[in-house]
C-alpha cells in the first residue's frame, strides 16, 4: 500500500504545566505505569451550544493503540464529547469549545491547524452507515483520496482498506455496485474502510453498531479488536456489554461531566464512584 502523505499541520506544542484554573471537580487522568506519552490528551474541555453547557471540564488521556469506550445514559454528552475531538462542532452554529485537545502533544484547536487535515489524522465513523449514495463501493473508499489529492495506487489502497475492514471477500466482485446496495453491517464496514483510506492515527466511532443486527455487530467488534493493533480508537456505545467486550479503558459520562475513567474491568467490577456503580448495575440509565 502506498502511504498517504503525513497530514501534520499542527505546530502548537502542549505546555508542560497543567492548564491553569482547571475545574476542581474534573476527574484527573488515571495513573499509568507506561512511560509512553498519550496519543490523545484532553484538558479542561468545555462545549457550549449557545447557553447550554453540554460538556463540563473534562480531562482524560488515551494511550496509543488502545480502545477507550465512552458510556453513559442518553443525553449525557458522549457524542458531543467525541465530536469535539476532531472539531466537528466548528460546523454547528452557536457552538463553542473551550479547553485543550492534544494529539501527539499538538493542540487540535490551535489557529494554525487546518481542520480538513486534522480530520485526516482523526477519522470519524458515525452511528448510522452513510455511504455516499451516488458512488460505487470502490468510489466510496477512494473518496477521501480523491478529495485530498492523495496519489499512489488507488486500486491497491482500496483493496487494502477493504481487507482491513473485513469486507474485501464480500465485495471484491462487485466494486462497481452502489455502496448503498450493501447490507447495513456491510455499509458500516464500508464507511470504516473509507475512514481508513486516508490513514488516520485516531479513529472515533459514535455508536457504530447501534443500528445493526447481532451478527453485524459481532463483525464490527472483531474489526475493532484487529484495528487497535495500528490505531487508537475511541468508541461511544450505549451497550455496557459491548464496552466490556471491546475496550481497554472506559470513561463514564453523566450530565456532561466525566464521572470516572479507568481500566474497563475496574469500572465494571470495582468502580470508585457511587454514580458509576449505580449506572453499571442498572439502577438508572
Amino acid at each position: 500500500m502506498t502511504s498517504a502523505p503525513a497530514a501534520h499541520a499542527m505546530t502548537q506544542e502542549k505546555p508542560v504545566a497543567s492548564v491553569p484554573g482547571q475545574h476542581p471537580a474534573a476527574n484527573p487522568p488515571p495513573a499509568t505505569s507506561s512511560d509512553t506519552p498519550p496519543k490523545v490528551e484532553v484538558q479542561d474541555l468545555n462545549v457550549y451550544f449557545r447557553r447550554n453547557h453540554a460538556i463540563r471540564h473534562v480531562s482524560l488521556k488515551v494511550q496509543p493503540r488502545t480502545v477507550m469506550a465512552v458510556i453513559g445514559p442518553s443525553g449525557c454528552g458522549k457524542s458531543t464529547f467525541v465530536r469535539a475531538l476532531n472539531r466537528m462542532h466548528d460546523l454547528v452554529p452557536g457552538a463553542r469549545v473551550e479547553g485543550k485537545v492534544y494529539v501527539d502533544g499538538k493542540d487540535l484547536y490551535s489557529k494554525t491547524v487546518d481542520p480538513v487535515l486534522l480530520r485526516r489524522r482523526v477519522g470519524m465513523v458515525f452511528q448510522r452507515p452513510n455511504p455516499f449514495p451516488t458512488m460505487s463501493i470502490y468510489e466510496n473508499v477512494a473518496a477521501g483520496l480523491t478529495l485530498n489529492g492523495i496519489g499512489g495506487n488507488h486500486d491497491e489502497i482500496v483493496e487494502h482498506c477493504l481487507r482491513q475492514a473485513a469486507l474485501w471477500d464480500e465485495v471484491k466482485d462487485r466494486l462497481k455496485h452502489a455502496g448503498t446496495s450493501l447490507s447495513g453491517g456491510q455499509q458500516q464496514r464500508l464507511c470504516i474502510a473509507r475512514a481508513l483510506a486516508v490513514e488516520p492515527e485516531v479513529l472515533l466511532c459514535d455508536e457504530p453498531a447501534s443500528a445493526l443486527d447481532p451478527i453485524a455487530t459481532a463483525k464490527i467488534e472483531e474489526l475493532i479488536h484487529e484495528l487497535k493493533e495500528k490505531y487508537t480508537i475511541i468508541i461511544v456505545t450505549h451497550s455496557m456489554q459491548q464496552a466490556a467486550r471491546v475496550s481497554d479503558n472506559t470513561a463514564f459520562f453523566y450530565l456532561g461531566e466525566l464521572i470516572e475513567i479507568g481500566p474497563t474491568a475496574q469500572i465494571f467490577t470495582n468502580p470508585r464512584e457511587r454514580r458509576t456503580e449505580d449506572y453499571v448495575t442498572g439502577k438508572f440509565g
